[in-house]
């Protein structure tokens, strides 16, 4: 028969204060004295050897074994909670796509280091489509994901930015705007091959929901799994790609950014996901990751004023 463990914590409290009485007073929780004397009564029977004497109180040396197997696991428990409550004080877990975590994430990330030394951090790539069932089974403190629609209940969502979506166009074409890309057309249909995330991904979502308000069709004819991968197939001559403008980060060299007017397109928003309250480490990150944001929000706004000065510059 196997041993009731609350059983054996009640009997490790009353040998290791010497009586019912005094283990009903000093326990770290409240419980009857008649419930522990019960209790103990059914150890006893379940062993079948008598643990102590009453009156006055005595371990016997079935007790004394007992309670020198049981002693170094009880009386160690409490400093085992403080060393793991103190480690998870300074433990992150966050949850994020492949293409989130290599842009912006690092940069976030050193600055927590620089403020909690003792940071540890568990970073889990996901999915946006399995970012909130991640949150849900409690395997992330934090995610930073894409917010196209309502939370799922007990979710909460911060949005930090709004990204564009942009077209990637092979450096050598002669279109240099959307319009002269879709006046192209015929039937409305465009026949160039474009590369894309899933079709069930936000963004491919937005591109088409965009291009059925201007009245035009493209199908995807490449599916990636990854934005990075987009400016590497069109670079390699695959296509035409559609994906978003991420502040600081340029196309690579032989691809060409194209802007899609934001009426019909509308940007991908970009934020913060968690359940139920943070502790105190997951708190900060959402500020210092907020305060970082609406910098670079800032700084891109600053750049694309600074953009048609230069133009007329070089025009003169």
């Amino acid at each position: 028969m196997s041993l009731n463990v609350h059983h054996l914590e009640l009997f490790f409290y009353v040998a290791k204060y010497e009586g019912i009485t005094e283990a009903v007073r000093k326990m770290p929780y409240g419980i009857q004295q008649p419930a522990v004397s019960g209790q103990i009564l059914q150890l006893e029977r379940s062993l079948g050897v008598k643990l102590f004497h009453r009156r006055p109180f005595a371990l016997t040396p079935a007790g004394e074994d007992l309670y020198d197997y049981v002693y170094p696991f009880f009386s160690r428990l409490d400093q085992v909670a403080a060393r793991l409550r103190g480690e998870e004080s300074q433990h992150l877990r966050l949850a994020a796509s492949a293409s989130i975590m290599a842009n912006h994430l690092p940069a976030v990330l050193e600055r927590m280091r620089r403020e909690f030394p003792e940071l540890r951090l568990s970073l889990r790539e996901v999915k946006s489509t399995e970012i909130e069932a991640a949150l849900q089974k409690q395997e992330a403190d934090v995610a930073i994901s894409q917010l196209q629609k309502t939370p799922a209940p007990g979710v909460k969502a911060i949005k930090l930015l709004e990204l564009p979506l942009v077209l990637y166009a092979p450096e050598e074409v002669a279109i240099e705007k959307f319009g002269d890309l879709s006046r192209s057309t015929i039937g409305g249909e465009i026949s160039l091959p474009l590369i894309s995330l899933p079709g069930n991904e936000t963004i491919p979502r937005l591109f088409q929901a965009g291009l059925a308000k201007r009245g035009l069709r493209w199908e995807t004819a490449m599916e990636v799994s990854d934005l990075s991968l987009i400016p590497r197939y069109v670079d390699e001559g695959f296509g035409w790609g559609v994906s978003v403008a991420i502040p600081g980060v340029e196309p690579p060299e032989g691809v060409r950014a194209i802007s899609l007017p934001a009426n019909d397109f509308h940007p991908l928003s970009l934020g913060l996901m968690h359940t139920g309250d943070l502790k105190p480490l997951a708190e900060r990150f959402v500020e210092i990751a907020s305060t970082y944001a609406a910098a670079l929000g800032d700084g891109d706004k600053a750049q694309t004023k600074k953009k048609p000065a230069a133009k007329r510059k070089r025009a003169s």
